[in-house]
């Protein structure tokens, strides 16, 4: 699994929820500074990269007792989170931004942690199957990063209505590269 092309697809998949926060919370503070950008960006990024950081380390624990069944695992967490996600875009499961600069103290932490809760299952399949968790973790921190920046710069044009149904296209890339992880597997 060391494709480039897989880990940017994970990443903008797993960014997907950091990216509708980041649009929706932009639109709130109608005023988005250079700091704002920043903060968003910096936070979303660093705890989008730990998450997987973290579900690896648990995952290299599992390994041994399921390397029969791993691109099973692999394809079923994806799949559960890309299905989670698109589930609560839906429902219309966005977070609701509370008053005040939810870019500062604690709401900002809470909603780095909300949007990067479900990379932890994705680290875990990287254990799995023993994906080089270094760049992939770069990758998906830096990509998230640019992503968040982007939401907030260009939320305030693109509106809360395609929040929706950004999370739906995140999902389904999960997803898709579940599917591919499966089919690579079955196929050897």
């Amino acid at each position: 699994m060391n494709d480039l092309i897989t880990y940017v697809g994970i990443a903008v998949g797993l960014s997907m929820d950091a990216f509708a926060v980041a649009v929706a919370t932009s639109v709130v503070l109608r005023e988005v500074s250079a700091r704002h950008v920043f903060r968003f960006a910096f936070h979303f990024g660093l705890f989008q990269a730990m998450m997987p950081l973290l579900g690896w380390c648990a995952g290299q624990y599992l390994e041994a007792y399921i390397v029969t069944w791993d691109h099973w695992v692999a394809f079923g967490l994806l799949a559960l989170v890309g299905g989670r996600t698109i589930v609560a875009a839906v429902r219309g499961g966005e977070e609701e931004v509370k008053s005040g600069d939810p870019t500062r103290g604690t709401s900002l932490v809470l909603l780095s942690i909300a949007t990067s809760i479900d990379a932890l299952a994705v680290g875990i399949s990287f254990a799995v199957i023993q994906v080089q968790i270094w760049q992939a973790i770069a990758i998906i921190g830096l990509i998230t990063a640019a992503l968040t920046a982007v939401g907030m710069i260009f939320g305030q044009r693109l509106g809360a209505r395609y929040g929706r149904g950004i999370e739906i296209v995140g999902g389904l890339v999960l997803i898709g590269i579940g599917l591919k992880i499966l089919v690579q597997h079955l196929t050897q």
